[in-house]
């Protein structure tokens, strides 16, 4: 009995290797043995082989390199679309991020040039592009630098800027500041929303509030700069004696006026910070936070997600803020205690708690990148905590980071230096795969699960095609007669719907009804179904035509089994192959045609992505032109899998017809 297990197994491994051999390396091959033939092998050669019909259709398949190339092609992307999202724990489908829009396909943002490694005196990054200053005063830009349809490219550094002695440097959304050891004031990148201008062209602008003249044309005293930050399209710098000068675009900063105001009229910080809309000052008394507007960012709190929030005043008590630092929608508050609190507020999504330090361990530096900080504490220790949703607080092993004096944060980046100014570790966000669209949402994650959104409703469209066809054409093709005619008339006033047209009809009306993201699309999976069944049914109709003639129905009858069951039971297996073929290319036009709606807007809405709607870009020049990846990888991916699933259905088809000739 174990031989005969035995000898079974061989032959399935036998027939599978056969197989493979056939497909990727020539029939030729697996048929020429070098051996010679045995008197049994020589007699099962002389007569022709007889196969069950699956081993047969298997056979054939796995004997065309297309098609084995293509149905791998099918499983991959089935795994990839339906596994992958779960290695993306923090992704969801209505995130976006102001600060990462448009960025090209890149792995750069985390690219330091060599020559500062060895040198580093500050970093600072507001978006997709860092700035670093080495202590020999040389200016040094890395990242996604090329700023959006403008043609502006930071990382071309005026030579002016490369031939000075630079001592302070900052970065904003889309412009560079930096300020020379003579005071000249230099700035480079975008100009026109009053950034860095004095020009007819920011002055045109309305709201502009262009850099103080006496500051463009004399430049400040470098001796006495405090800090030079840059926010989105804004710019402060701050004086030791408390003197606070501001410019940008006022639409990007919402209260810069009313500080400036607030300055003008004689009233002094001690630090400054902006968030993504707004400015933060703290006056000179330690105690009041300054932002023009009632109670904005007045109410304070211990930790990032604390539930309940204080006063400024109460929460201070005898304490002062010594220093205050700032994300996109929150600031952190350094006291002179070297405790810490914060106000604003906080992304509830992959957020890392504020670390609770030991007795006796107090931060002595903390920086802001664009959603989470980075604190250094008097015993060395490293943390990073706030939104980690591009993994900006994924600190490496302790290891990496001892000896660290000082911490740099890019926005959604981290640099750790030791005392020799050396850079030692970093870590955050290296840049995206395939880039990402308007909205800062990251292309990759968004074709993995729109690539499972669009399969899906390809899927459910199918199977709801699949039971109406099957049940229209079976019971037509059996009973005929008055059923029939009744049944095939039904099936023409479907067939001459309009189909696209159609949907995209119902789909218009169905937007504008009270309904649910989940129930529109189920309602688009209904849609799909019920219009697409029409070539199925009159393909089963003329097989079971066929089949009800047959003498195993004649039987069926005789015995007296039921109408039905020889229809469904006896006849319908019997034509499976159609309704298999059928379904396989019916399965590539679904989810052509849910692309289809959705690009044209009538399908998925957004934010819920779906290959269809990811293509919406595709039909704006701008997008074309500049901005290819955020359409082409898409593009490619619905392709590659559509022509893929209708070579495997072609291929079936051809297998499964027993007039199809195949080369052995």
């Amino acid at each position: 009995m174990s031989k005969q297990n035995g000898s079974k197994k061989k032959n399935v491994f036998s027939t599978v290797w056969g197989w493979i051999s056939r497909t990727f390396f020539g029939a030729s091959k697996a048929a020429v043995p070098e051996r010679e033939l045995t008197d049994e092998e020589i007699r099962r050669a002389d007569v022709e082989e007889i196969v069950s019909p699956l081993k047969q259709i298997v056979r054939g398949f796995f004997e065309r390199k297309t098609a084995v190339v293509a149905m791998c092609v099918v499983i991959f992307m089935f795994l990839f679309v339906f596994i992958g999202p779960l290695f993306m724990p923090h992704y969801r489908d209505s995130y976006t991020e102001v600060l990462q829009k448009n960025v090209a396909p890149t792995h750069s943002m985390m690219k330091v040039p060599k020559e500062l490694k060895k040198d580093v005196k500050t970093i600072d990054s507001f978006s997709t592009f860092s700035v670093g200053l080495s202590n020999a005063g040389k200016v040094y830009v890395w990242g996604f630098s090329k700023l959006g349809a403008t043609g502006i490219d930071v990382a071309d550094i005026p030579e002016e800027v490369k031939n000075a002695n630079i001592k302070y440097v900052a970065a904003g959304v889309d412009h560079i500041i930096a300020i020379g050891d003579d005071g000249k004031i230099y700035g480079w990148g975008a100009k026109n929303l009053g950034q860095y201008d004095r020009s007819d062209a920011a002055r045109g602008f309305e709201s502009a509030i262009l850099i103080p003249e006496e500051l463009f044309e004399n430049g400040v005293d470098v001796a006495h700069v405090k800090k030079l930050e840059c926010g989105y399209q804004c710019t402060g710098i701050l004086m030791d004696d408390g003197t606070l000068y501001l410019w940008g675009n006022l639409n990007a900063c919402a209260n810069l006026d009313r500080l400036i105001d607030f300055s003008e009229a004689g009233g002094k910080f001690r630090d400054f910070t902006f968030t993504l809309n707004y400015v933060i000052g703290i006056q000179e008394n330690g105690n009041d936070i300054y932002t023009g507007s009632r109670d904005l960012f007045n109410l304070v709190r211990s930790g990032v997600a604390a539930s309940t929030a204080e006063k400024l005043k109460t929460f201070l008590g005898t304490r002062k803020i010594a220093s205050c630092t700032a994300t996109a929608s929150n600031v952190c508050y350094v006291l002179d205690d070297g405790s810490i609190c914060f106000s604003g507020d906080f992304a509830p999504y992959a957020l890392v708690e504020a670390p609770r330090l030991a007795d006796g361990e107090i931060f002595t530096s903390i920086v802001s990148g664009g959603r989470h900080y980075t604190g250094l504490t008097n015993r060395g220790n490293v943390y990073s905590f706030g939104d980690n949703t591009l993994g900006q607080c994924k600190t490496p092993r302790t290891g990496k980071l001892s000896g660290t004096t000082r911490v740099f944060a890019g926005a959604f980046q981290n640099y750790a230096v030791d005392g020799n100014d050396d850079l030692t570790a970093k870590w955050g966000l290296r840049g995206y795969l395939f880039g990402t669209d308007g909205t800062g949402s990251d292309i990759f994650q968004r074709i993995v699960n729109g690539g499972r959104m669009t399969m899906t409703v390809g899927a459910i469209a199918v199977i709801i095609s699949t039971i109406i066809g099957i049940i229209v054409g079976c019971l037509a093709g059996y009973f005929g007669g008055k059923v029939d005619m009744v049944l095939m008339r039904v099936t023409e006033i479907f067939a001459a719907i309009p189909f696209l047209p159609f949907a995209m009809i119902l789909s218009a009306i169905m937007g504008r009804m009270p309904f649910s993201d989940n129930a529109r699309i189920f309602i688009i999976m209904m849609i799909l179904g019920v219009l697409s069944w029409t070539g199925l049914a009159r393909l089963v109709r003329g097989q079971v035509l066929v089949a009800r003639e047959n003498e195993y129905v004649t039987a069926a009858k005789a015995m007296g089994v039921k109408e039905s069951v020889i229809a469904f039971k006896h006849i319908l297996p019997n034509v499976i192959s159609v309704i298999i073929v059928t379904l396989t290319l019916d399965f590539a036009g679904c989810m052509l045609t849910e692309s289809s709606l959705s690009y044209l807007g009538f399908g998925v809405p957004y934010p819920r992505p779906t290959w269809g709607n990811m293509l919406n870009g595709a039909n704006n020049l701008t997008v074309m032109n500049n901005f290819w990846w955020q359409w082409v990888f898409t593009a490619i991916f619905l392709a590659i899998t559509t022509i893929c699933i209708n070579i495997v259905g072609d291929t079936l088809r051809d297998v499964m017809d027993p007039k199809s000739k195949i080369d052995r």
